[in-house]
């Protein structure tokens, strides 16, 4: 197909909207915003809007189309690699996961087992408590055999 007008700049070819985003690797969209900005050239062919590429953009054996590709098959490969990573860490979360309940499961069950420790009551009073008490409000009442606590000792040489 040839322009409308005859005055096609020489290195350049025409390429319809969906042909030159292709070549471009971008969207329809964003062609025709380069047409109205004036980035990219554009003539009309048959009353049609068409790009205008440099020539070499629009080779088929082009290395951009090979680098494209190999654009396409790297992204694909990273994306594999990282799913796979991905999956990896849910197996070795859930891994932990299950330790960590076990491990709940366990201390509950020794818990259990534990006996309940009683907060003294008046009735169950150390000896030395005992002893401080009679030998603080009497003195000589002291037993024989009854042991004076430390501090007596210590202090009263």
């Amino acid at each position: 197909m040839q322009p409308d007008d005859d005055r096609m700049p020489p290195g350049q070819t025409t390429s319809t909207i969906p042909e030159a985003a292709r070549i471009l690797g971008i969207s329809e969209e964003a062609v025709r915003g380069r047409i109205k900005r004036g980035t990219l050239k554009s003539v009309k062919v048959e009353g049609r809007t068409h790009a205008l590429l440099d020539a070499d953009r629009t080779r088929q054996d082009d290395d951009r189309t090979d680098a494209q590709a190999n654009r396409g098959s790297e992204s694909s490969a990273l994306t594999s690699a990282l799913q796979e990573r991905i999956d990896s860490l849910e197996r070795q979360l859930e891994a932990e996961r299950q330790a960590h309940a076990e491990s709940r499961r366990i201390i509950a069950g020794l818990v259990e087992r534990v006996p309940q420790l009683e907060a003294p009551s008046e009735s169950r009073e150390s000896p030395e408590t005992s002893t401080v008490e009679e030998t603080e409000h009497h003195p000589g009442d002291i037993q024989e055999g009854a042991q004076r606590p430390w501090w007596r000792r210590m202090f009263s040489g």
